[in-house]
């Protein structure tokens, strides 16, 4: 079991899945610069959040709803949980987490992992299985029905411990250039991606010799 002061934001397995140095450069260098995907994302974000909650006799709506996992060690918050409740004692029976996303649907699980951890988290809260959740696409203006299985579960659950390999050796990991994803990325001045290793280390050499030129030249 993990403490309040060792757990992990769920915003960053969406930052690791999608790039591990975007993750460190964010939430171990506290860098971030906004674009125009990251100022949509804010925009639908907000619009949501601040949506009032709703409630029937067996119906509740929770809006910016504060979820988290001492089991896994992860905390963050729902953009929207409906909660279905018995009559008789107002407990929940079933619960559905429902992320919003500017985009479409994608491939890869990049936003799917966020919302298997808001899933584990929202079982350990009310222990209550989530066997499904949703993703709403701005750009599709639909949900879209996400199996909350055993494939995404151990992917998230994964991706939490490398999260804390990473942040616990404080190492930045080093930049690969992807043109499809690097160019949409907020932080690819801040990064660079396109140093590599070897450009750098050119860079290094031919700073060194002029030095040393000058140096002989006096």
């Amino acid at each position: 079991m993990y403490t309040d002061d060792d757990l992990i934001p769920i915003s960053a397995l969406q930052h690791a899945m999608f790039c591990e140095r975007q993750y460190a450069l964010i939430h171990l260098e506290q860098m971030w610069e906004e674009n125009r995907f990251t100022a949509e994302g804010n925009v639908l974000h907000e619009r949501v959040h601040n949506e009032h909650s709703q409630s029937r006799k067996t119906f509740r709506e929770e809006y910016s709803m504060s979820v988290r996992s001492l089991e896994y060690g992860l905390t963050g918050k729902c953009d929207l949980v409906e909660l279905w409740l018995d009559a008789k004692n107002k407990r929940p029976i079933k619960i559905n987490p429902v992320e919003f996303k500017r985009g479409r649907t994608k491939e890869n699980d990049v936003d799917r992992v966020q919302l298997c951890a808001q899933a584990l988290c929202l079982e350990e809260m009310f222990h209550i299985p989530i066997i499904q959740a949703q993703l709403y696409y701005l750009q599709e203006h639909r949900r879209k029905d996400i199996t909350i299985d055993e494939n995404l579960r151990h992917t998230t659950i994964e991706l939490t411990q490398k999260i804390r390999e990473i942040r616990d050796s404080n190492q930045t990991p080093t930049a690969l250039y992807e043109k499809r994803k690097c160019d949409h990325c907020s932080l690819v001045d801040m990064c660079m991606p396109q140093w590599t290793q070897k450009s750098v280390s050119r860079y290094i050499k031919y700073q060194v010799s002029s030095i040393e030129q000058q140096c002989e030249n006096y």
